[in-house]
């Protein structure tokens, strides 16, 4: 039975840090959230989400500390009951003689002893079962997979970039049921610039994340100048990539260390050429501090504009063999969309570039396009191609962002 009470009690502590961490979740959203609180004025709901949240911190917490005394009190009363039964024993036997006053009196001395030690064992027990029940989700970080970071070296210091994908099919591992990617296949040439178009969830972004290694496909394959990615060694496969997304990421440092972070050992004016070639130089020296300006948590000091030009100059001084942009201007107004763009047709130039769009008008340019729906190739080709398909699904996207109109490249 003691060992049920302290399964119960680990479960309930278990359940108990959930709760706590859930409710560290609730503050931390309200806080990194808090223009979209104050804007919609949402304190009083966001006050009471965490008042609800702590009030089942507070049933857990007495729930776990009626299991708890119940637990203090059972093993209490089996060690004592143990203890007053031997005493009966012990004075049945005195009262027949069969051990003696001196007898008696020592066993009475070391069942308090005894019972003194036996008193403490509950809290210990308790103390541990909780220990176990709040660093299990621990453990289960502990026994994740890490990314295997062995394989073949590439022995050369830059591929050529032909970028294959082969049979490709991929499930994420919380919808197993639901297959994102259905078994794609296409070819991305060395130097060129391929472009992923198609509605929200079609895949594309999927497709990104699969070609950094972040996760592994299911089915298929994708080769890089011919060699399987998974017999690539991570480290390098991953030092030929660069990658731009749309949320672009700063640290809360400086400028100069943030355009550093793609090559730690650059030096001074490899960091201002590559902020040139990124359109970022003259708004970098407009500041006070310029080059030792602070981008704040985040990078929250800077316009999005300027963030996305500080990873354009990241990914410059890495100079990588494949460039991988996810809709890297989507979400920018037109005048710094347009200066994004300039920095980075530049950085595309001799790059095999993955460029997932959603405005279609940035990607007229591209040598090949493939036109992805529910994770399936519906159409592939260049903007003229497609464009000139009466019912294609990205001629009628296209239409939809033009007004109707339709543009070709004149090529």
């Amino acid at each position: 039975l003691d060992i049920l009470f302290a399964l119960k009690i680990r479960a309930y502590s278990k359940r108990f840090q959930d709760k706590i961490a859930d409710a560290n979740v609730i503050v931390g959203e309200s806080l990194t959230g808090i223009t979209n609180v104050k804007s919609f004025t949402n304190e009083l709901f966001e006050i009471a989400r965490f008042q609800n949240q702590t009030s089942d911190i507070k049933k857990f917490g007495l729930q776990y500390g009626v299991f708890r005394g119940a637990f203090f009190a059972f093993v209490i009363t089996c060690i004592f009951g143990a203890i007053f039964f031997m005493l009966y024993k012990m004075l049945q036997l005195n009262a027949l003689g069969t051990i003696s006053g001196e007898e008696f009196g020592q066993f009475m001395m070391l069942a308090l002893f005894v019972s003194g030690s036996l008193g403490g064992l509950p809290e210990q027990i308790a103390g541990i079962q909780r220990a176990l029940g709040a660093t299990e989700r621990v453990f289960e970080i502990i026994d994740e997979d890490i990314e295997v970071a062995e394989g073949e070296a590439l022995h050369t210091p830059k591929v050529q970039g032909e970028i294959v994908f082969e049979e490709l099919s991929f499930y994420y591992p919380t919808r197993e049921n639901f297959p994102v990617l259905k078994q794609i296949s296409f070819k991305a040439e060395a130097g060129q610039t391929l472009a992923l178009v198609g509605s929200s969830g079609s895949g594309k972004s999927t497709i990104a994340n699969l070609l950094l290694r972040f996760y592994h496909p299911d089915q298929g394959r994708i080769l890089l100048d011919g060699k399987n990615v998974a017999d690539i060694a991570l480290n390098e496969y991953r030092k030929q990539i660069a990658y731009v997304p749309q949320e672009v990421i700063l640290f809360a440092g400086t400028i100069a260390e943030n355009i550093a972070y793609g090559k730690v050992d650059a030096t001074d004016a490899e960091v201002m050429d590559a902020a040139r070639k990124a359109n970022a130089y003259d708004f970098i020296m407009s500041f006070p501090e310029q080059w030792q300006t602070r981008v704040g948590e985040r990078g929250i000091q800077l316009s999005g504009g300027q963030r996305q030009r500080i990873a354009i100059a990241r990914a410059v001084l890495k100079d990588p063999a494949i460039l991988i942009l996810d809709e890297a201007t989507s979400s920018l107004d037109s005048e710094s969309e347009q200066i994004v763009q300039d920095a980075l047709d530049r950085l595309m130039v001799g790059r095999t570039s993955i460029v997932i769009a959603h405005r279609l008008s940035t990607i007229r340019q591209a040598n090949h396009i493939v036109v992805l729906h529910q994770g399936k190739i519906l159409e592939t080709g260049t903007h003229d191609d497609l464009i000139r398909r009466a019912d294609g699904f990205y001629r009628k996207l296209y239409q939809t962002q033009q007004g109707g109109e339709l543009l070709t490249t004149g090529l």
